[in-house]
């Protein structure tokens, strides 16, 4: 017994050892050779790699070469599946999915396999034999993809008579040129320029030393029909500077319109992460504006193309991604000549400042002119005030619809209290209209207690609608966004009583206003429109959103309102009567058909005296317009001389 027991052990035993020597013999599949490469791939580092020949840096070496013309992009590659050789246990081929979002919006847009052989080595690791084509079939030895997006020539801004507004225009890039300097030149030579042109010079030398070796650094560009803060002697000082003529999108003057047209420059590092691959680093696109706002159809849907280039310069098409699409001219109802007029006439006002325009019959917005002052603020379309008397245009219609007439009785007290707060006229009010007047007279000499004590004929919501009718507070798709006004619907009390004068909590922009008086001039309401909608494709944002009217309750311009022609007739008369009796009698020697006016001071902020708003608007045949000055004195000293200038170029006079 005691034999065969031992006997039993040796064999249990030898049996134990020839088990483990089996499994200690198995060899090691492909399966992590084949994942660690699609890794590496999807990385462009293939370090953690052992290949057939060449080492990982010299295949890391080729695949940055292979993947240099397709920029950022990089693909997701996966194992799709590994078949053995049957006849080799040393030899497999492994299935690579790859899937590219070329164009970059986070989905796939190019997808495809390849196939990559693998040999075990003699440590029985597996190798990679490498190739090009096992990044994509076609290539070979010396080719590299490139990624290429195409784009079309940017399409005009028009003025309302079809012509170029904003159009590409010959300019100088005006830089340094990091090629022509030793390093420890270029900062010297970029605070040089960089005080030359009006440029940080901090900042201009830290961009400089950022770029690459080879870059031309761009400063300034300067239109070349035009003077600039540069000369060619003075560059020809500065060591590294240069200029290339170039052509940009601009419009006919640096000014001109600048805070509606916008601006075309070098996309910034924002508006790339924003486009979804749209846009790479030099690219030309909308910076602010009508030119950003509606990107889409003025530069056209850039093409997009992968290729194949050959160490032969040749090139073989491997992927059309998306074609190009054309640039769409944008057409605006702007009138140049009284643009350029509205502006040099605000050109010496120091505070925000703005005129606009409207052709009551059509609606048409003529002028969007912002003074210097308003430092690059859109006023004319965004700007947010209190009206002041100019909003009794509102208060008289709604007046109106009470059986009130502009001959009626009205009581004009030199001052008036309203739960307590004290109401008085401006300063200069004439004494000999205090007392009982008609309506006519306190709207043409602008008499605060006497609207004041239409409290109770007029209440808030019927003031709100009279408002609406006029265009105040009513949201319209014109093209751009813009504040249309905002009155409250419900107030009494002080608030009610503020809100007949157009203080409180009225809010109009200058196109706003410009829009009643359009209305008025028309007979119905007028809706704004400043972007024609046969050009404006569905790129733009709308401006009848509420967040676009910053109204409190537009109402929709699709209501037309019950604003009549007789209303219209009643306004009129006594908007004559302000420029023949009342305080905008600088306006009754304009040339051509009379002028109906109304002025109009919001006192604003907490000093004493308060600061003023200062407004006109005024009606002369097919041609509305609002003035606005932002820290004025009265509507009719500060406004009266602005509006009498547009008027008098607008007839055509110097």
């Amino acid at each position: 017994m005691g034999i065969n027991h031992k006997l039993t052990s040796v064999l249990a035993v030898s049996a134990l050892a020839l088990t483990l020597m089996s499994c200690s013999e198995q060899k090691p599949s492909p399966d992590n050779a084949a994942a660690a490469l699609a890794q590496g791939l999807a990385k462009a580092d293939v370090s953690a790699t052992a290949f057939t020949s060449g080492t990982p840096a010299q295949v890391n070496t080729e695949l940055e070469s292979l993947l240099a013309g397709m920029g950022t992009v990089r693909p997701a590659v996966t194992v799709a599946g590994i078949e053995e050789d049957s006849e080799d246990d040393d030899a497999a081929t492994a299935r690579l999915a790859y899937a590219w979002d070329v164009n970059m919006d986070s989905e796939p847009d190019w997808q495809y396999e390849t196939t990559a052989d693998l040999r075990r080595g003699e440590d029985d690791a597996w190798l990679v034999q490498w190739a090009p084509s096992v990044l994509f079939d076609s290539l070979a030895d010396g080719d590299r993809l490139v990624r290429t997006t195409f784009r079309g020539m940017r399409a005009d801004i028009l003025d309302r008579n079809g012509d170029p507004l904003m159009s590409s225009r010959p300019v100088l890039r005006i830089g340094i040129n990091k090629p022509g300097l030793l390093e420890d030149q270029q900062a010297s030579a970029a605070a040089a320029l960089a005080e030359l042109v009006g440029l940080d010079p901090a900042a201009y030398t830290a961009q400089v030393a950022a770029a690459g070796p080879d870059a031309f650094v761009e400063a300034i560009v300067q239109r070349q029909d035009a003077e600039g803060p540069t000369t060619p002697e003075a560059l020809a000082a500065i060591h590294g500077a240069v200029t290339f003529p170039d052509t940009r999108t601009l419009a006919p003057t640096r000014t001109f319109a600048r805070a509606l047209l916008g601006t075309v420059g070098e996309a910034t590092a924002e508006l790339i992460e924003e486009s979804d691959g749209r846009l790479s680093p030099g690219d030309l696109t909308g910076l602010s504006g009508l030119q950003k706002q509606y990107e889409d159809q003025l530069q056209g849907t850039p093409g997009m193309t992968v290729t194949i280039e050959h160490p032969t310069d040749t090139t073989t098409p491997v992927l059309e991604l998306r074609p190009k699409t054309d640039a769409v001219p944008l057409q605006t109802t702007l009138d140049p000549r009284l643009q350029t007029l509205a502006e040099d006439i605000l050109e010496d006002e120091p505070s925000a400042s703005a005129i606009v325009a409207i052709q009551p019959s059509t609606g048409d917005v003529l002028t969007v002119a912002n003074g210097p002052g308003s430092e690059g603020q859109q006023t004319a379309l965004l700007g947010q005030y209190p009206p002041g008397s100019t909003f009794k245009i509102a208060t008289s219609l709604a007046l109106l619809r009470q059986g009130v007439t502009p001959d009626s009785t009205v009581s004009c007290p030199a001052e008036l209290t309203v739960d307590g707060r004290k109401f008085n006229n401006a300063s200069s009010y004439p004494a000999a209209f205090v007392g009982d007047i008609a309506l006519r007279d306190a709207f043409a000499q602008s008499c605060n207690t006497a609207f004041i004590n239409t409290r109770d004929t007029v209440q808030q919501d019927a003031l709100a609608s009279a408002a609406a009718d006029l265009g105040i507070g009513v949201s319209a798709s014109m093209g751009v966004p813009a504040f249309f006004g905002s009155v409250p619907g419900e107030a009494d009390g002080t608030a009610h009583a503020a809100s007949l004068i157009g203080q409180g909590e009225v809010l109009v922009s200058p196109l706003a206003l410009a829009v009643a008086a359009a209305s008025v001039g028309k007979g119905e309401r007028v809706t704004p429109l400043l972007v024609t909608p046969n050009t404006a494709a569905e790129t733009g944002t709308e401006s009848g959103s509420s967040s676009a009217s910053a109204s409190a309750a537009p109402t929709d311009a699709s209501d037309a309102g019950s604003f009549t022609a007789a209303e219209s007739a009643s306004l009129r008369d006594m908007m004559r009567g302000v420029v023949t009796d009342g305080g905008a009698k600088m306006l009754l020697d304009v040339p051509g058909e009379p002028v109906l006016a109304k002025t109009g001071t919001a006192e604003f902020g907490s000093e004493t005296p308060p600061r003023t708003h200062a407004w006109v608007v005024a009606v002369q045949g097919d041609l509305a317009v609002a003035v606005f000055v932002a820290e004025g004195e009265l509507g009719s000293t500060s406004g009266g001389p602005l509006m009498k200038a547009f008027l008098d170029g607008a007839a055509g006079q110097p």
